[in-house]
């Protein structure tokens, strides 16, 4: 007896032992995948924001410069006026530049300036047109749109286009006929021109001397003269053509000083009556001396409407719309343009813009 209990006590030892130990997890099979009726919309997430469609970026301001011979001139200042005036007509950024001095090397290190600025078009009007060529060329190659004026003879490359207010052969040959008619079909006379390198002044009075060549045989030629776009410079050497020259009778001038400093020389000896004096100036260089007829005609072409001009060429090329012959570019004088080949392949740009100015109607002009 006592042995069967004792057996009967292990047996239920045993039995609680295995009841208390760990029993793994039935394994269930897994569940269908369960598919949204057709009908049930899929669980709902939170929807972004409405965007409002972008507008459309506007346009970076476009930056015009225009580069002049020297910012202390009046003809200058004027041609400031047409440069503003353009800007706020074309809502763009459109400012002028120059040395204080007219000097080539000073134009140069500006248009590099600006090519460093990364504008994008300039007008520049060059003091020497060789000089200024590499500096225009390396603007174009870097992207820029570069526009002269008064360098019809720039090499191929160097500019997109060069724009001058008339055709230069016509604009001397014009100077030649007034200078005649005043000092007579015989006699000596003589030219000034701002630089030997300057295109349009060497155009000029190289037309004016073969139409009188050509047309008043009796004339003789003394010599061209570079005044350096200085009018001192043409004042004295005025009075030592004067010294050389007694019988002078006739003074042709290009920049808007010359004029000026050879008609004060000849005003001090006192040869107003006997010394034609025309060329190109404006009534705020000229205009005492056109009334004491020192000067008997200043001839040009309005600054403003030239480097309004200019831009507007500038312009339309940035905006890749083509330049073609008897365009109106929208600017007085520039109604109807002639379209030309340069001598050195650049496109040449001609209005119908010279004005005649004498002490009867120079209060016309104001500047």
């Amino acid at each position: 007896m006592r042995k069967a209990l004792s057996l009967l006590s292990v047996l239920v030892i045993l039995a609680m032992v295995v009841s208390c130990a760990p029993q793994p997890a039935p394994q269930e099979p897994p569940a269908e995948p369960q598919k949204p009726a057709a009908t049930e919309a899929p669980a709902a997430t939170e929807a972004p924001p409405a965007q409002e469609p972008a507008e459309p970026e506007a346009e970076e301001e476009l930056v015009f410069a225009t580069v002049v011979k020297s910012i202390a001139f009046n003809w200058f200042k004027r041609l400031e006026e047409g440069v503003l005036q353009f800007g706020k007509d074309y809502n763009v950024t459109a400012f002028m530049d120059g040395p204080s001095q007219v000097d080539s090397a000073a134009q140069v290190a500006m248009i590099e300036n600006l090519i460093a600025q990364g504008v994008d078009a300039i007008c520049n009007v060059p003091y020497g047109v060789p000089e200024n060529e590499p500096a225009q060329k390396k603007a174009m190659d870097a992207g820029i749109i570069v526009v002269g004026h008064e360098a019809a003879t720039a090499k191929e490359g160097t500019l997109h286009y060069d724009v001058e207010a008339f055709d230069n052969c016509s604009y001397g040959e014009e100077m030649m006929k007034e200078v005649v008619a005043r000092m007579g079909e015989s006699g000596k006379y003589i030219q000034f021109v701002g630089s030997l390198t300057n295109a349009s002044h060497n155009e000029w009075q190289d037309c004016a001397k073969a139409y009188a060549e050509k047309n008043y045989p009796n004339l003789e030629f003394i010599g061209k003269y570079e005044s350096k776009e200085d009018q001192e410079v043409a004042y004295n050497t005025m009075k030592d053509i004067l010294k050389t020259h007694p019988d002078i009778k006739g003074v042709l001038g290009s920049a808007a000083g010359d004029v000026v400093g050879a008609g004060r020389a000849i005003e001090e000896a006192g040869l107003q009556d006997q010394i034609a004096v025309v060329g190109t100036s404006i009534p705020s260089y000229a205009g005492e001396l056109l009334k004491t007829g020192a000067v008997d005609l200043a001839m040009a072409w309005d600054p403003a409407t030239a480097g309004y001009a200019c831009n507007v060429v500038a312009y339309k090329v940035l905006k890749g719309e083509q330049i073609v012959d008897g365009m109106d570019l929208g600017v007085p004088g520039y109604e109807a343009i002639k379209l030309l080949l340069g001598s050195n392949g650049v496109p040449v740009i001609y209005g119908a813009a010279w004005i005649k100015m004498d002490a009867n109607n120079m209060d016309e002009y104001p500047f």
